[in-house]
């Protein structure tokens, strides 16, 4: 487990996991939501943003998060381990209306000065409808998609207590920490 990519729908604790598993193996960690939401909730050029998740797994080692079709490709052929976060559908809505409330309530800063509005809940493209539009697709899907990269050795957690209990369980190892001081971390490019 030296390249590690974790996917799960919207609002299930992807770049919260990430972070975790990156902190404890000692690896840089990857979120892909920075490098797609430009200002003004923009998205990233597909050329743009392939070129930072390449940059990024070109790496030896790492922890990278998201599920962007736009370059699913390299993540995943890249990756030698894919965590899936499989919740049930009312415990990440939960999750997720909690999480949008909070960040509209304290206008957090997200990505390159991007806050969530309440205005903004109510657009076509806000979270809340885009986890009812993904969550079983992405539950039907997953599987077919992991059967096309066989390298990949897949951790499916079900639930938070699964996800910690496995997180609880990581170490790394002699050549992962040797790996990690041999990687230089880039700054993002800013637009």
């Amino acid at each position: 487990m030296q390249r590690i990519l974790v996917i799960g729908t919207t609002g299930s604790g992807k770049t919260t996991l990430a972070r975790a598993i990156a902190g404890r193996l000692g690896l840089p960690h990857g979120e892909q939501d920075a490098w797609n939401h430009q200002p003004g909730w923009q998205p990233a050029p597909t050329e743009q943003f392939r070129a930072q998740v390449t940059a990024f797994t070109a790496q030896s080692a790492w922890v990278m998060d998201g599920n962007y079709s736009k370059a699913q490709d390299i993540g995943w052929s890249r990756a030698d381990t894919l965590v899936w976060l499989d919740y049930p559908a009312p415990l990440v809505f939960w999750r997720l209306l909690r999480r949008t409330v909070r960040r509209v309530v304290t206008q957090q800063e997200l990505w390159n000065g991007n806050r969530e509005s309440l205005r903004g809940q109510f657009s076509r493209e806000s979270v809340l409808p885009w986890f009812f539009r993904t969550h079983w697709k992405r539950r039907r899907e997953t599987p077919q998609r992991i059967a096309q990269f066989p390298q990949l050795g897949v951790i499916r957690l079900r639930s938070p207590g699964e996800a910690a209990r496995w997180l609880a369980s990581l170490s790394a190892t002699p050549e992962m920490q040797t790996a990690a001081s041999q990687i230089t971390i880039r700054p993002e490019p800013q637009p």
